[in-house]
């Protein structure tokens, strides 16, 4: 495995086994969910773990920075065709941007023949009226139309159901694609690296004196097929939070960031003084080794695809080295990718 420079653009070259792919939760693997494996990246060294050792691997006075989006079901059939919408992202005009996807081997695949203005018919009286492309012909900016449901969340909580690629040969019910952060629904795809975690490891790392400080960004859709680069969304950091990264900082020890998510959201508010500020709003951020990080020490993540954009950020935290190393590791060890996969500790 080596890792190619291009530009701006860290992409790390590698070929994922598909049977490293992890198609179903770890539940049904017979395992909890704090008993997925954790691999852990520190200073030059790579250690193997279970999640449940976080509260033996973290020190007193470390700050995790959790996403407390919440999951919604985001997909939904078309009527009288083979087509789903998946709807990725509300814009403040109140627009939608959707993914139009069609059935394909056990998932479905993207759909690339949309045509503007065209109405796609959802289940209930709902409807999906494009309006223009957004990227690369697969996301589009779309004009909802609810129904009797009031609002498209309120739709997608009632009828939708949650995205799924063909890695995950079957449907899960949402609570699978749940965390015990998630308090506010907003996010297409869940924010996965928070997933293992449970009531009892949360409370024993607060006994630890690890402390968690929270923060909202609303995931889109990522689509697997794309690699594309983030692409703006909703995020919120509340002075409590604010106050808490910068003090944590002032004292000398670790802000350790759980997920991509939480990451842009925090770098998202950083001031020209390089401390958090209060702020919400939209992010269209973009953390590179070239940009680097201001106030994240480390990051608790899943494995990413090759070439995923998502690698860049973690080389920006990690280094290429140390993530170039954790990769090997973890395909030599046969760790588990994806949302239903092991978590990946880097602590540089």
């Amino acid at each position: 495995m080596t890792t190619v420079i291009e530009g701006a653009m860290s992409a790390m070259e590698f070929a994922l086994p598909p049977d490293l792919e992890a198609h179903e939760p770890p539940e049904a693997r017979g395992l909890s969910r704090d008993g997925v494996r954790l691999l852990v990246g520190s200073g030059s060294s790579v250690q193997h773990h279970r999640f449940a050792d976080l509260p033996t691997i973290l020190t007193p006075g470390d700050l995790l920075v959790v996403n407390t989006s919440a999951t919604i079901p985001a997909a939904v059939r078309v009527l009288g065709s083979d087509l789903s919408v998946h709807f990725s992202t509300e814009l403040p005009n109140g627009r939608w941007l959707v993914e139009l996807r069609k059935a394909g081997g056990q998932a479905t695949v993207p759909y690339r023949s949309g045509v503007p203005d065209t109405r796609y018919d959802l289940p209930e009286g709902a409807s999906v009226t494009l309006t223009a492309p957004y990227s690369r012909d697969r996301l589009w900016e779309a004009t909802v139309d609810p129904g009797a449901f009031g609002s498209m969340l309120g739709y997608l909580r009632a009828l939708g159901r949650p995205i799924r690629y063909e890695y995950v040969p079957r449907d899960w019910p949402i609570r699978y694609y749940q965390s015990v952060f998630g308090t506010n629904p907003g996010s297409a795809e869940m924010p996965s690296a928070s997933r293992p975690f449970t009531d009892r490891i949360v409370t024993t790392l607060v006994s630890a004196g690890v402390r968690f400080a929270p923060v909202m960004l609303h995931t889109g859709v990522a689509s697997p097929e794309a690699h594309e680069r983030p692409y703006p969304e909703r995020f919120s950091v509340g002075e409590p939070t604010a106050a808490l990264v910068n003090h944590t900082r002032q004292e000398g020890h670790r802000v350790i960031a759980v997920g991509t998510t939480a990451v842009r959201a925090l770098e998202s508010a950083v001031g020209p003084d390089r401390t958090v500020q209060p702020t919400a709003g939209w992010t269209d951020l973009i953390v590179s080794p070239d940009r680097g990080v201001q106030v994240v020490d480390g990051l608790l993540t899943g494995f990413h695809e090759p070439r995923a954009s998502h690698l860049d950020m973690l080389a920006a935290i990690a280094g290429t080295s140390l993530l170039s190393e954790c990769y090997r590791e973890a395909i030599a060890h046969r760790y588990l990718w994806h949302e239903f996969g092991d978590l990946n500790l880097l602590v540089p």
